[in-house]
């Protein structure tokens, strides 16, 4: 089939909005990072004060660069795999404008204070309206795609994009129950413990399967076209989509440690947080063992080393997490900077560092190129966003055991050894190391995005075949 057969203009206009959006959210999480370490930044400007900034930052990160990421690939790898268009491209272009529009919405409430306070949830209930509208007819348009599809298989990549699809739909709804008392203002459909059970059943899952299975797919089908090797092992593939999905559900409640929720309700959560190691880790293997036979391309191919120290981070954080559900570990951990440094090894190590790669190898392909204008750019672009992750977690690990480890500390008499106000002097040089590590990540950003401006405006050149994962 044709390229010039696909709809690749919707796909371009996310993949484009992806880097914008990156670098937008990724600038506020710079800003208030240096908010944590100068506080009276912007002391007289309410909007810009650190408790509006930081649902900003995590809202853009996740929603406007990680979503406009999935839905472009999403896109992208449906068609290529079921070889055929995009159902209904009117749709299609609704869900880009309308995913635009819930983005620019969530800019301007946040910094006013317009917020229903419900971590990665915090955006009231008539944009909470609008996100149904275009997630039902972004399910419309990727199933629509699937059930007219050319081919009788259905490729590992789209079981992984449908899943999170449908899931995130249900999170969305149930978490988003709300009564609305003015226009701007509404309250949870649900009350104390349970409304926290709740919000983590829903917060939880949101990493399952927004930041999770969404890039999952976007893995299955960019490692081995860019390796140009199969997946090392379908059938270790599909038991990997079936375990996660059905474990994954269940973790939620180790948010929840040594609170008012009921004890059993958090050992569930530890235990199935336990179990969820291994479906990880099999996804985990599953794509690095697909590099056999060409591990030799990881020397010059910088846009391969994104998607395998992505996967390594992968790996990392699904043990980290695991790990910190336990309860033993978790009163340690709770309220501390290390689960700040496991979010981001997560969240910079693998969503954004697959995305990245993800996108070098996407744009030349939608833009008719046999390559990105600069593999050496790329090439800064990887060892300064490593370097900058490395140093950011390993500054929040370091600092969140040690906060653990003071707040705990007791004299022999029974009184606390250290203040809370002792413990965040102590943390002080550790949120300076943090801001230097996001800088360098925000830096690479904007190597990523003169690169793909340049990519763009380049000469065109003949669409070469790109081989398809079937």
């Amino acid at each position: 089939m044709g390229t010039n057969e696909y709809n690749y203009k919707v796909v371009k206009q996310f993949a484009f909005m992806t880097v914008i959006w990156g670098i937008v959210g990724m600038l506020v999480g710079v800003i208030i990072a240096a908010q944590l370490i100068w506080p009276d930044m912007f002391k007289d400007i309410p909007w810009l004060s650190y408790g509006r900034l930081r649902p900003l930052h995590t809202n853009a990160v996740i929603f406007a660069f990680g979503g406009s990421a999935l839905f472009s690939t999403a896109y992208y790898v449906v068609q290529r795999t079921c070889h055929t268009r995009l159902f209904l491209d009117k749709l299609a272009a609704f869900t880009f404008w309308g995913w635009q529009l819930v983005i620019v919405a969530a800019a301007i409430t946040l910094p006013l204070g317009i917020t229903t306070a419900k971590e990665y949830a915090e955006l009231e209930w008539p944009i909470d309206i609008l996100i149904t509208l275009v997630w039902v007819s972004f399910a419309i348009v990727y199933f629509g795609t699937i059930i007219k599809r050319k081919t009788s298989h259905i490729y590992v990549a789209n079981w992984f994009y449908g899943a999170f699809i449908l899931t995130v739909a249900v999170l969305h709804l149930v978490n988003s129950a709300a009564i609305p008392v003015t226009l701007m203002k509404s309250y949870s459909a649900y009350s104390g413990a349970i409304d926290a059970m709740v919000q983590w059943w829903y917060g939880h899952n949101a990493v399952g399967f927004f930041l999770t299975a969404g890039f999952l797919g976007m893995m299955y089908y960019f490692v081995p076209v860019q390796s140009g090797r199969p997946v090392y092992s379908y059938r270790l593939s599909v038991v990997h989509f079936w375990a996660l999905i059905a474990i994954y559900m269940w973790a939620g409640p180790h948010h929840l440690q040594y609170t008012a929720l009921p004890d059993w309700a958090q050992s569930l959560g530890m235990v199935f947080s336990l179990i969820l190691l291994a479906p990880s880790w099999g996804g985990m293997i599953n794509g690095m063992m697909t590099m056999s036979g060409a591990w030799h391309k990881l020397r010059q191919d910088p846009i391969l080393q994104f998607m395998i120290v992505a996967l390594s981070f992968y790996g990392m954080s699904t043990f980290e997490g695991p790990m910190m559900a336990i309860k033993t570990v978790n009163a340690l951990s709770h309220y501390t900077d290390w689960t700040v440094g496991h979010v981001h090894s997560g969240a910079l190590g693998w969503v954004a560092m697959v995305t990245i790669g993800t996108m070098y190898s996407l744009i030349p392909r939608l833009y008719g190129k046999t390559g990105m204008f600069s593999v050496t750019l790329i090439r800064w672009h990887f060892w300064i966003a490593t370097i900058g992750v490395v140093l950011y977690i390993t500054a929040m690990w370091i600092a969140g055991v040690m906060q653990g480890l003071m707040w705990r500390a007791v004299n022999d008499d029974g009184t606390l050894t250290y203040s809370f106000v002792e413990s965040l002097e102590a943390t002080r040089p550790y949120y300076g190391v943090r801001l230097l590590g996001g800088v360098l990540f925000l830096v690479g950003m904007f190597i990523m995005l003169y690169n793909v401006y340049k990519t763009i405006l380049g000469p065109d050149e003949s669409d070469k075949s790109i081989p398809t994962p079937v």
